[in-house]
């Protein structure tokens, strides 16, 4: 029987042996974006989770710091925010007590320009002189206290100083933190170097810290105690497709609203297994652009047995943004002996200027090298590059099969045709 993967908007044919156990080979249909982004925006305003609408939590004589994302997320910020700031207008605070920050964490800062076209003509304007991205390296950010678990919560001094703080960003699966959006937009997304540095590097690899997990996650549950911390009291996330549309928003308290958007997004994109498989073949679809394609990597890690096999299938077309975790794959350091350089601060020099995010990457990539048989089809990295990266190349799916079928003649496998966005599921 002839079976398919999503590669660079074609369907890519292959058959799998006739010794194999087929667990799944579920496709996520795209899921279609509401008709009027603007308008669900202001129903999830209009009906906020576990809070006060944000005009009854505003006060006169406040001031306001909204948070935003980065260009790296769809979130329409330029819908979102002439919307709450009209809101604030409403509770008597007028535009010039209220400021935007972008949360970037520690991503490149964005120019002025470009901060312009996240947030749209209307609140650029009406923002003038009070619209900042986020320094994580700045002298100023405030230290405000430490977790409970101690790690150390040091903020924008605009957020540290505001008595009101608002955000919106997007609630999407995310590989560590369970789910994207809630209070990440404070840690990592206002937070000093150092702070990401103590939270992530201490928590990346806790086995509870995986995607679609929020109770007993502690790299999300001390992201929550630094967001209470900031004090930040109303958030917007939205669930946006892989075309940049709007599914669904969910406002609120951050907790409150990003457990039900969390919820909503794990009935779409959820995958359930009976058992780990043995062979999980995943494809980077719809998220095949630089970094992005490692995540149906990451998330096939989560459902695949310890000396078990993935094909990971991704063109990596752009994949300039990959080649400097290639090179890094290339050192003999194992996972632990990097992760713990990590924690020390010794950060290569050729990584010193990526966000931290990216960093981690290194680690993980090279624990599923040491835990995974890895043969990755694709037509951007060349077979020399792949092998420095310790997996194993090939030129299309079929060979990939036969690669594989000779070290795993009996499997239970996982197909997953669009591994981009779906969460494996193992009951």
């Amino acid at each position: 029987m002839s079976y398919y993967v999503n590669y660079d908007g074609e369907r890519k044919s292959f058959s799998i042996p006739k010794e194999w156990n087929l667990m799944t080979s579920e496709d996520k249909p795209p899921v279609p974006g509401v008709k009027d982004p603007f308008q669900e925006i202001q129903r999830a305003l209009d009906h906020p989770i576990g809070s006060p609408k944000i005009e009854e939590l505003a006060r006169p004589g406040m001031d306001v710091v909204i948070l935003f994302d980065d260009l790296q997320r769809p979130t329409p910020a330029h819908l979102a925010l002439p919307e709450m700031m009209n809101r604030l207008n409403q509770a008597g605070i007028p535009d010039n007590r209220i400021t935007a920050v972008c949360a970037l964490g520690t991503h490149p800062i964005p120019s002025l320009d470009q901060l312009k076209t996240k947030v749209g003509k209307e609140a650029f304007s009406r923002l003038s002189g009070r619209l900042f991205a986020h320094n994580p390296h700045a002298s100023d950010n405030v230290i405000i206290g430490r977790t409970h678990r101690g790690t150390l919560v040091e903020i924008n001094r605009y957020v540290a100083f505001a008595d009101l703080i608002i955000g919106v960003g997007e609630c999407m699966p995310h590989p560590i933190a369970g789910y994207g959006g809630g209070y990440k937009i404070i840690m990592p997304g206002v937070c000093s170097y150092r702070s990401v540095a103590d939270h992530h590097f201490n928590w990346m690899r806790h086995r509870n810290s995986k995607v679609n997990l929020l109770d007993g996650n502690h790299f999300l549950e001390d992201i929550i105690d630094a967001g209470r911390l900031s004090r930040m009291t109303f958030k917007l996330d939205l669930i946006i497709n892989e075309r940049k549309e709007v599914i669904q928003a969910f406002a609120g308290d951050p907790v409150a609203e990003h457990r039900e958007a969390s919820c909503y997004a794990a009935s779409l994109y959820t995958i359930p297994l009976p058992k780990l498989a043995d062979v999980t073949i995943t494809s980077a679809y719809p998220l095949e652009i630089g970094v992005q394609a490692t995540k149906a990597l990451t998330m096939a890690g989560f459902c695949t047995r310890s000396g078990g096999a993935i094909i990971w299938v991704a063109p990596q077309k752009q994949a300039g943004s990959i080649l400097p975790l290639v090179k890094e794959m290339e050192s003999q350091e194992s996972a632990g002996d990097f992760h713990r350089r990590l924690i020390l601060g010794d950060v290569p020099e050729h990584l010193r200027s990526f966000g931290i995010s990216y960093i981690m990457q290194v680690v993980y990539f090279k624990e599923l090298a040491e835990k995974f048989t890895v043969v990755h089809v694709t037509d951007g990295l060349s077979p020399e590059q792949v092998r420095m990266m310790k997996f194993s190349y090939a030129s299309d799916m079929q060979n990939a099969i036969e690669q594989i079928f000779k070290k795993y003649p009996e499997a239970d496998v996982a197909l997953f045709p669009s591994g981009g966005n779906i969460i494996p599921q193992v009951q």
